[in-house]
């Protein structure tokens, strides 16, 4: 029986994409131990799942500090894993892999040519493009797993594991005899968000066109910007108040009980597919789509990059206003107007909302 750690230091869609490493290493070895480490607020995406044994809790700013670093690299060491996966190879996870004691260790090469300096026994060269609909996040972490061993039948898709209680769970009567859309209305980054203006003005579009109700999605934190767009909204009849998600895991289980997601792209995205639940998803201009559009069929699961209407949009730009624009894409989000995305988001409902 071989001991699998997988770190997946970063964000809530790459967490619960890195689980197909777990579930695919568990289908062919089901007598494996598998670890997954990730930061605490991710959690949500991957509890409850079979083909993780163990969810190792960590702390991005304390993982920073050398003592902290030093404790957690100890604690792996204690545990004599055979194989460590670093799907995201950041530099506290490359030290932890280098002193490990892991027989093999598998992550990506850095993209600053510095050299793989021993931090993996397996150092991966990341993909130039995708070949596969499952997008190009989740194929670089198949390929990781593909070092260690062959896989004759891989399963490409994430999948959240709920609880049957969690499955039990029913919005309020009130709310059941129309579909519910669940909205994403802000980025899991400002970077990441569409302008508040032309969120409310998509929300008063399916809200005039759409026998349905609505539902906000954002974090705690977001809750003040959030009241920004609900302010700008002019058709407010169909907004549901009364119901809220404070956790990923909370969103999950009100996602499951949704007919649809509209979002940002981010990791509730990536949770309502993996809930196999349809989704439209607007991409931030700085984002290569090619990375994180994932299984899109045109139907089922949509996309909007402002690139699919503007081909040359950021091409023309010069590499100093595209680093500028990378902190602030407000420019470039501009151009993706409302009215370039209703005709795709109109045939995505229509297609979708029965």
């Amino acid at each position: 029986m071989k001991k699998i750690l997988i770190i997946q230091n970063k964000r809530i869609g790459d967490v619960l994409i890195s689980s197909v490493i777990a579930n695919n290493y568990k289908a062919k070895y089901p007598d494996s131990e598998i670890h997954l480490m990730a930061y605490a607020f991710t959690h949500g995406v991957i509890e409850n799942n079979p083909n993780i044994d163990k969810i190792i809790s960590i702390d991005e700013k304390e993982l920073k500090k050398f003592k902290n670093l030093l404790k957690k690299i100890r604690e792996v060491q204690k545990e004599k894993y055979d194989i460590i996966f670093d799907p995201y190879s950041k530099l506290q996870s490359r030290l932890i892999c280098k002193f490990s004691g892991a027989k093999q260790t598998v992550g990506h090469k850095s993209r600053k040519k510095i050299g793989n300096l021993g931090y993996y026994t397996h150092p991966v060269e990341i993909l130039k493009e995708k070949t596969k609909i499952c997008g190009k996040a989740i194929e670089d972490r198949i390929h990781l797993l593909e070092q260690v061993d062959t896989f004759d039948h891989i399963n490409y898709e994430p999948k959240i594991y709920l609880t049957e209680e969690e499955k039990q769970f029913k919005v309020p009567a009130k709310y059941q005899d129309k579909p519910i859309i669940m909205l994403g209305i802000l980025g899991s980054t400002p970077q990441k968000s569409m302008p508040y203006e032309y969120v409310a003005q998509l929300v008063d579009y399916i809200a005039s066109h759409f026998n349905c109700y609505l539902l906000f999605n954002y974090s705690p934190s977001q809750k003040e910007e959030a009241d920004k767009i609900y302010a700008l909204c002019q058709n407010k009849s169909s907004i549901i108040l009364d119901i809220y998600a404070p956790s990923i895991r909370d969103f999950a289980v009100l996602m499951n009980q949704c007919s649809v997601l509209v979002s940002n792209e981010g990791g509730t995205v990536h949770i309502a597919k993996a809930l196999s639940k349809p989704t439209f998803t607007i991409f931030s201009p700085y984002i290569n789509k090619d990375d994180w559009s994932s299984f899109e069929d045109g139907k089922f699961h949509k996309s909007v990059h402002l690139l699919d209407f503007l081909p040359n949009a950021i091409s023309e730009l010069t590499y100093e206003k595209y680093k500028e624009i990378e902190k602030n894409p407000r420019e470039l989000y501009l151009k993706l107007t409302p009215e370039m995305i209703i005709p795709e988001l109109e045939v995505f409902l229509e297609n979708n909302l029965s």
